[in-house]
């Protein structure tokens, strides 16, 4: 009986030593930099713990790990239709990250799943109260509307929502069509309005070159002699060009005066 007694006790020990390894596993936890420890003992909130190296108390610790970085949600594509009654699809990406982890856990039951449930609802409402023209032109300001709710709704909850992005809206052929004719008759208006203002501008310079030609005639003399000479610079073999008889008149006044000089003298 002794030795059956002696041959046993090196198993014990050994079986001791193996279950206090067990449990001192089981009581230590390295944390990551960016984790935290949730630990409700006995069923009650114990604060946070971590980052780090942390002691649980087996059995009685139960402990949940939770994640402060920045987590991003991925708001499948939904089926909108905006305030001028157009249907769109739109999809969008959240931002958001966890600052109090006990809230997290406490005050909500799997925080990711209702932060996107919240998000796909209210992507739905702000979109629904807006215009197509909005959508598509105060993206900005949108975004930031969805971040200001969704982040309201979202702080009991210990999270922070830094960001919403719409990032594609997706509009029927019938409405691309529509707008692309908008477009096109809009480029139309404003070739015409640019090349009335054009034409007005010209107007009011001939109307201004007409007053000085007006006062000083020899200006169009000059301003044929000049076209003449441009005209005269291309290759070209043959040009007609029309002579105004204005422009010869000083030369017949001056053979009118010499002819009457020689009747005179010839009465004479």
């Amino acid at each position: 009986m002794g030795e059956a007694s002696y041959g046993y006790g090196p198993a014990i020990v050994i079986g001791m030593l193996v279950f206090a390894f067990i449990l001192l596993a089981s009581a230590v936890r390295i944390l990551r930099e960016y984790e935290r420890a949730v630990v409700f003992r006995l069923g009650r909130l114990i604060p946070a713990k971590g980052p780090g190296l942390i002691l649980l108390i087996p059995i009685v610790d139960r402990m949940e790990r939770i994640s402060t970085r920045i987590e991003t949600i991925d708001v499948q594509r939904q089926e909108v239709m905006t305030k001028d009654n157009v249907p769109v699809s739109v999809d969008a990406v959240v931002y958001y990250r966890v600052v109090a982890p006990t809230d997290a856990v406490v005050k909500v039951k799997n925080f990711h799943k209702a932060t996107y449930l919240l998000a796909q609802t209210t992507l739905r409402s702000v979109l629904g109260q807006s215009e197509l023209d909005e959508l598509l032109a105060e993206r900005d300001r949108i975004n930031r509307r969805l971040q200001e709710i969704i982040d309201e709704h979202t702080e009991p909850w210990g999270i922070k929502v830094s960001m919403v992005e719409v990032r594609d809206v997706v509009l029927p052929d019938t409405m691309k069509r529509a707008m692309a004719r908008q477009a096109e008759i809009e480029r139309e208006r404003r070739a015409k309005i640019i090349n009335a203002e054009g034409e007005f501008q010209a107007s009011q310079k001939l109307t201004e070159a007409a007053k000085i030609i007006a006062t000083e005639p020899i200006a169009l003399q000059l301003r044929y002699l000049q076209t003449l000479s441009e005209v005269a610079s291309e290759n070209n073999s043959t040009t007609l060009f029309p002579v105004p008889i204005d422009l010869f008149a000083p030369f017949l006044k001056g053979m009118k005066g010499t002819g009457q000089m020689e009747t005179a003298k010839g009465g004479h």
